[in-house]
């Protein structure tokens, strides 16, 4: 393959992984992702700008063709989807020298076992030349490792930001083409990624603010022409500011939990909040991070499985204590068939969340009309909630 022309001696040189259909084991790629790497060619140095997955090897080689020296690798995080093929580059450039923090120099030697001797370590705020042309780094820790930076290449105007801004999405256009697209893209990536580290992200931004610039080139997805595009979606996101929104996802086995959510639904929908409800038994786990980012109010809905909630309930519980996203309450609703632990067993599995705890709908089989009232109830302390932090009307 040939190298993609960015700017004058700027060149992408990453890959489109078109079927990949599942990230760490985990996470859905519903639009399958890229790998992109950035070689930068001054008047005295070359520098590869992070690598791509080790599967995908042969094509970041083909671009080499005619480079027959690359003088330093850029490692921006050592994850191995961006740092896995670093040692393969190494024994074809037998001079070429990781450039990476030292956080970054640790975990690379780790997990991809790099000599000593193949690394520089930069600070916060050192430049590296290549001639005409002069990289920056500019640490962003927990974005979304500890060894995480950026690299701004000072002439041309591009920041090198690996994860951060990143979106799962396999496409053959080089820029952001359909900016609707890529936002639900890049607020899945988000969502699933980077919301644990909301508050890091705040600091990390204002590191950048005074940075003149042109483009965003992340290592996932396309580069953004437009930077305010994905900068200020990033600023709505970590923002501690929640939507009218509730979240409900819920698990049914003879629809009881299933009567109760609808039920709850419909009564919050007439109060003018807008409902998301994601059936467990089927929900891509991306779709309802996606919820989180935005939603004030989490309402899990669960029936009693040996006396505790069930599984799927569970994880979803403990999805969102790990993603800590900004949702200000919580509650429980659901059936039971003689009694349980449910409750206090999910309580548990929420404490990273800073959430008032609204009272929760646990019923005895059906519902009945009593147990109507009780989500009647729910319903109105939900509203007063939202309206109290001026989401409602």
């Amino acid at each position: 393959m040939k190298p993609r022309k960015i700017k004058e001696k700027v060149y992408y040189v990453g890959v489109p992984d078109w079927n990949r259909t599942l990230f760490d084991s985990l996470i859905p790629l519903p639009d399958g992702t890229s790998y992109n790497a950035y070689l930068v060619i001054g008047s005295e140095k070359t520098a590869l700008i992070d690598t791509v997955d080790p599967t995908k090897k042969d094509i970041l080689f083909s671009y080499f063709s005619n480079i027959s020296k690359i003088d330093y690798v850029i490692s921006h995080h050592a994850e191995q989807d961006h740092s896995g093929s670093i040692p393969f580059v190494l024994e074809k450039y037998p001079s070429a020298k990781v450039v990476t923090n030292p956080k970054g120099k640790e975990l690379l030697k780790s997990h991809l076992h790099i000599p000593d001797d193949r690394f520089i370590t930069v600070n916060d705020g050192e430049e590296l030349s290549l001639g005409d042309k002069t990289l920056k780094f500019i640490y962003t820790p927990w974005v979304h490792w500890p060894e995480t930076m950026v690299s701004y290449l000072m002439e041309d105007r591009i920041l090198f930001t690996c994860d951060l801004f990143g979106s799962h999405y396999a496409t053959s256009s080089l820029y952001v083409e359909d900016e609707k697209i890529v936002y639900e893209a890049a607020k899945r990536y988000y969502a699933e990624i980077m919301m644990p580290f909301r508050s890091i992200i705040q600091k990390n931004l204002e590191k950048i603010k005074e940075l003149h610039i042109d483009l965003i080139a992340p290592s996932h997805g396309p580069i953004y022409n437009n930077p305010n595009f994905i900068i200020n979606a990033y600023k709505d996101w970590i923002s501690e500011d929640p939507k009218n929104i509730v979240v409900l996802p819920y698990v049914s086995m003879h629809d009881s939990t299933k009567i109760m959510v609808d039920y709850l639904a419909d009564k919050l929908i007439e109060k003018g909040i807008a409902v998301e409800i994601f059936d467990l038994s089927t929900a891509d786990i991306g779709k309802i991070a996606m919820a989180l980012v935005d939603a004030a109010t989490i309402i899990v809905g669960t029936p009693t499985v040996l006396a505790g909630p069930h599984p799927k309930a569970l994880y979803v519980t403990y999805l969102a204590n790990v993603l800590k996203p900004k949702a200000k309450f919580v509650s429980i609703i659901g059936s039971y068939g003689w009694g349980g632990r449910t409750l206090e067993i999910l309580k548990n599995n929420l404490t990273n969340l800073n959430v008032e705890i609204l009272n929760p709908v646990l019923v005895k089989g059906l519902p009945e009309k009593e147990d109507f009232k009780l989500l009647d109830e729910l319903a109105d302390a939900i509203y007063l909630k939202h309206k109290e932090l001026g989401l409602t009307s």
